[in-house]
């Protein structure tokens, strides 16, 4: 699936081993959400894995449980890579009823892996074409689009006397050694759509030697998406590779920081939303994927993305780029699904030295 010419406007696989599957869910950390006893005796408990952002988790929650109200929606949050593991790991005996807030690149996996429920949501028609599932059988539906950003803190760079980039070839220069944080690709959605962007831009040789450059100014590569937005926020990092949503917040907050879209394009990701296959509640998963694709989830989602599925919804604030969606390269989703795990296995070979654990 690619982004068409003109747009109407955070993850990695795992082998199934045991041992994989053990440290997977000891390193899933779980999310869920409590209600007043009464009312969780009498509702249906959907297990639901989600890489979404914190602050996005109860709002989204208590909408669904308005309206649905039979279901207590129990969040298990994890980034991408952490949540795409867990999901392949379980294929045999699937531990989450809904996938929600999850990349598009690893619904595609699991589309693929025959994973996901077949199901059309009722509205589906209204959103963007784009973010619907273009294969049969229909098993996801997107949500929001979010984008790599270069969080670019101006009090450092005033300090140390380092130039703005406008570019991702300024990253490279020698006043940025050791100066710049981004997001372990493995762990996390943002950092793998920054590395598939390089390699579709630049064509895989250059990508990796891009790469190569890149490693010898970076410090450390962290486990979020949003992690090297907040260091370089702190003043820890001069320049931290993030995604657009954690930069404009970031920014609002007061942090001295310039958001960067650099001009030669940038990696984008998707996120949707699926029911799972072979799990006991789905005529009530599937009411839950109905709301998830209304015009009022949307206005949820619109809370935290610039970019989300229905139309007219989206209303950025005054601190969003307004050049970031013209700056998305055009991206190819299936591509980045299917290339995946080749694409992290030589990433970390290279550069999984500097990956700073949880």
């Amino acid at each position: 699936m690619r982004r068409p010419a003109s747009s109407g406007g955070r993850r990695a696989s795992g082998s199934g081993g045991r041992r994989a599957a053990a440290c997977l869910v000891a390193g899933f950390t779980a999310c869920v959400v409590a209600c007043p006893a009464p009312a969780a005796a009498e509702r249906t408990r959907l297990v639901t894995y989600t890489a979404l952002e914190p602050e996005q988790l109860d709002p989204i929650r208590r909408a669904i449980e308005a309206a649905v109200p039979e279901v207590e929606i129990a969040w298990q949050r994890a980034s991408t890579g952490i949540i795409t593991d867990r999901v392949l790991a379980e294929r045999a005996a699937p531990q989450a009823d809904l996938l929600l807030g999850i990349a598009a690149t690893s619904l595609l996996q699991f589309e693929a892996a025959d994973l996901l429920d077949p199901y059309r949501p009722a509205g589906v028609e209204a959103l963007r074409p784009f973010f619907r599932d273009p294969s049969p059988p229909y098993s996801w539906t997107g949500m929001d689009a979010y984008l790599g950003v270069i969080c670019f803190n101006t009090e450092v760079a005033g300090r140390d006397r380092i130039t703005r980039p406008s570019f991702w070839r300024d990253l490279l220069g020698p006043a940025l050694k050791g100066r710049i944080v981004m997001p372990d690709p493995a762990a996390s959605g943002t950092g793998y759509l920054l590395v598939a962007g390089w390699l579709q831009t630049l064509g895989e040789e250059a990508g990796w030697a891009y790469m190569d450059a890149l490693n010898e100014n970076v410090a450390a590569y962290l486990p979020s998406g949003s992690g090297p937005c907040q260091e370089a926020a702190a003043g820890r990092a001069a320049a931290g590779l993030s995604l657009d949503m954690r930069a404009a917040a970031e920014k609002a907050a007061g942090a001295p920081i310039d958001i960067v879209v650099p001009v030669d394009g940038t990696g984008w990701e998707a996120e949707g939303f699926a029911v799972v296959a072979g799990r006991p509640h789905r005529a009530l998963a599937r009411r839950v994927a109905d709301w998830a694709a209304s015009r009022e989830a949307n206005a949820l989602y619109a809370r935290s993305f610039a970019i989300v599925a229905y139309p007219g919804v989206s209303s950025p604030g005054p601190l969003y780029p307004p050049h970031a969606e013209a700056r998305m390269i055009r991206n190819d989703l299936e591509w980045m699904a299917r290339n995946r795990p080749r694409i992290l296995a030589e990433w970390r070979r290279r550069y999984g030295a500097k990956v700073r654990r949880p």
